[in-house]
């Protein structure tokens, strides 16, 4: 994969899931396992997209190959 993809993946996946969470927070008042559901499913995509963050700054640059 490319280091643009990665990059916008984790950014997309980041914010979605704190959306969906935040959506849990005020949507469990009315049906707690809905509510629930929408918190844990944004927990876990921030969690994959701050873990494809760590993989993107391990990833090697490739405008920096070409420099040498």
């Amino acid at each position: 994969m490319r280091a643009a993809r990665v990059e916008a993946a984790s950014w997309v996946l980041i914010y979605a899931g704190l959306l969906a969470a935040v959506l849990g927070w005020f949507v469990r008042g009315q049906s707690a396992p809905m509510g629930l559901g929408f918190m844990l499913g944004g927990a876990v995509c921030t969690m994959i997209g701050v873990a494809l963050i760590a993989v993107r700054a391990r990833m090697k640059d490739p405008t920096q190959e070409q420099d040498r």
